[in-house]
């Protein structure tokens, strides 16, 4: 399969000039070999990057005049999986009509492996990580950083950001220590998905050594979740409310850009601070094509992703590291306290298992019980309670399950809409026995 896979994006390259890197995954190499292997038989010039973090590849492709890349990664799944990311030319992976351009090459079997006279051909690149770093480094403030003298504490989590992040934080004059740091496909030191549960960890350290930050990606490292001083893990959308803040007192009537999922912080700041917000359906390539058609500096995810257009718009999590690390060196404060000043809500998030056959009619008759309420389908369902109450039920494009999202400005107004709705789902889900009242 991952060979027929590759053979087809090769096809949509049409003999480009390719870079091809992976995380640290124990299949990585393996699949990338066979990666390799096809893109060459399709006619393409295959630049061979090794281990590298997402966002690095993704840098090298936009600025290094590459057609593309293909990254072989699962990011923040568990070990046993890998997968196979597209880099278009402008860094930014595929948008989801060229997928569907690969993958009807894929269903339709049309790859015809070339003559040997036109076989692409293969070489290995040199160092990508220094001026990547150095494109980091030359977006932030290294004079400020360095004065502050931070102690940080960072947690790759096995995965390739232990190539860049305490480096590139080393550099600029921070003290910096690290856990979970030597690459294993195996992900021995916590999973990859970098979550509070998972956190415990780098937690327990930041408090343990009295450092003023803990940063901690997934196995790519195109994402970063901070843990605060007092050993506090905080949500990706809160901090990265923190650096929309910063961003717009000094760029007022900016544009950001961030997903249905993302917490309504987000808008509470940017109506606070003049600029205003662009909602797209969830995922980092929907945030990406967003911010690159209209201009935009700045997107941001939950998950801890966060997009910095003047540097490249697509998630990077070591980018995102010296953001925040620049923030507490200009202000001279605990992350904790700046957090504090922010407007709070409380956010659930579940999920609920679903047939793949049913998550289409399920969609259909959850907006049909619904009354009286404002309901948003930019993607899933997005029932508005009140302009500070919502939940967001969207089908998983990759498990058979629905994802829920509840937010609220208390523990008991979430847990109240979560029960609400997921009975209504629930439900649904049992073959239709919902009684066919409009939810309250």
């Amino acid at each position: 399969m991952i060979l027929r896979a590759s053979q087809s994006i090769g096809v949509f390259f049409d003999g480009g000039r390719i870079l091809a890197g992976r995380d640290g995954r124990t299949s990585g190499e393996m699949i990338s070999m066979i990666v390799k292997s096809a893109l060459l038989s399709a006619g393409c010039s295959v630049c061979d990057v090794g281990l590298a973090p997402t966002p690095c590849i993704q840098y090298t492709v936009r600025f290094g005049h590459y057609d593309g890349a293909v990254v072989v990664t699962a990011s923040h799944n568990p070990p046993r999986y890998n997968g196979l990311k597209v880099v278009g030319r402008d860094g930014i992976e595929i948008s989801r009509d060229e997928e569907e351009q690969i993958e009807r090459v894929f269903f339709e079997g049309r790859w015809t492996p070339k003559v040997q006279s036109q076989l692409g051909s293969m070489k290995s690149v040199g160092d990508i990580l220094t001026p990547y770093q150095s494109a980091i480094e030359g977006r932030v403030d290294t004079e400020v950083i360095r004065r502050s003298g931070l102690k940080l504490v960072v947690d790759p989590g096995n995965g390739v950001g232990a190539l860049i992040t305490p480096r590139l934080l080393s550099a600029v004059g921070c003290d910096v220590q690290t856990i979970n740091a030597a690459i294993d496909g195996t992900f021995p030191g916590r999973p990859p998905e970098p979550t509070p549960e998972n956190l415990q960890g780098l937690s327990k350290t930041v408090k343990l050594t009295g450092a003023d930050l803990g940063i901690a990606h997934d196995g790519d490292a195109d994402r970063a979740i901070f843990v605060a001083e007092n050993g506090e893990v905080e949500w990706g959308d809160r901090t990265f409310a923190l650096v929309e803040k910063h961003f717009l007192m000094s760029n007022p009537g900016e544009t950001i850009v961030t997903p249905v999922s993302s917490s309504q912080l987000v808008r509470d700041i940017a109506e606070e601070q003049g600029g205003r917000v662009e909602w797209t359906r969830v995922g980092s390539i929907n945030v990406s094509r967003r911010m690159e058609e209209i201009g935009s500096k700045l997107g941001g995810e939950e998950n801890g992703g966060i997009f910095y257009g003047p540097h490249i718009p697509v998630r990077d999590g070591a980018m995102a590291a010296a953001m925040i690390v620049e923030l507490l060196a200009k202000t001279g404060r605990k992350l904790s306290e700046l957090l504090g000043e922010l407007p709070h809500y409380h956010i659930i998030k579940t999920k609920i298992g679903c047939p793949e056959n049913r998550k289409d009619h399920v969609l259909a008759e959850v907006t049909k019980v619904i009354s009286g309420r404002t309901v948003e389908t930019i993607d899933g369902v997005k029932i508005w309670r009140d302009r500070r109450s919502w939940i967001l039920i969207r089908p998983s494009g990759t498990e058979p399950i629905f994802r829920i999202f509840v937010e609220a400005p208390s523990r008991d107004e979430a847990n109240n809409l979560l029960g609400e709705y997921v009975t209504v789902l629930r439900d649904l889900i049992d073959e239709g026995v919902y009684d066919g009242k409009p939810a309250r």
